[in-house]
């Protein structure tokens, strides 16, 4: 029975990630966000700070990882779950290897850079040392319209 994956838990994670992603998108970043989840609690909640941080690595895995690691008192992050808004690009799939996340939940996939199976998966690799489960789609629609609409309103200068 531990194997089954409750897909109410995965949605109400994935909602607090967009809420995070509401964030990024007030403060004028790619609204991308993501929690991650420790034995059913929420630990550590980050939005893209890119921008703000004149930071290209402060993207909002980066930032939930470094979170979640002070809280767990350890680098190792292979109890936790993180519920991230975009698929993650390979920077943050290969932290997330490297923290050997435990399952990695996203919303929407990234055709351009995504390293969760969209481009390649860095996520799964069979060459590195750990590979962390995959959930796609949670919550897509929502995911990628928050993306759309951003991009929209930037092209038309809003």
């Amino acid at each position: 029975m531990d194997d089954l994956i409750d897909l109410h838990s995965d949605s109400f994670f994935m909602a607090e990630a967009l809420r995070q992603a509401r964030r990024a998108w007030e403060r004028e970043e790619v609204p991308v966000g993501a929690v991650v989840v420790h034995r059913g609690q929420i630990i550590a909640r980050a939005f893209n700070q890119v921008e703000t941080l004149k930071d290209a690595t402060a993207h909002a895995e980066m930032l939930a990882i470094t979170q979640a690691e002070s809280v767990i008192g350890d680098w190792r992050l292979n109890e936790c779950e993180i519920y991230v808004t975009k698929e993650p690009c390979a920077m943050c799939a290969g932290a997330l290897v490297h923290v050997r996340m435990q399952r990695v939940v996203f919303g929407c996939p990234s055709a351009k850079d995504g390293a969760g199976g969209s481009v390649l998966n860095l996520l799964q690799h069979p060459q590195l040392n750990h590979r962390c489960e995959i959930t796609s789609g949670v919550r897509h629609d929502e995911c990628a319209a928050m993306l759309q609409s951003f991009f929209r309103e930037r092209r038309a200068g809003g």
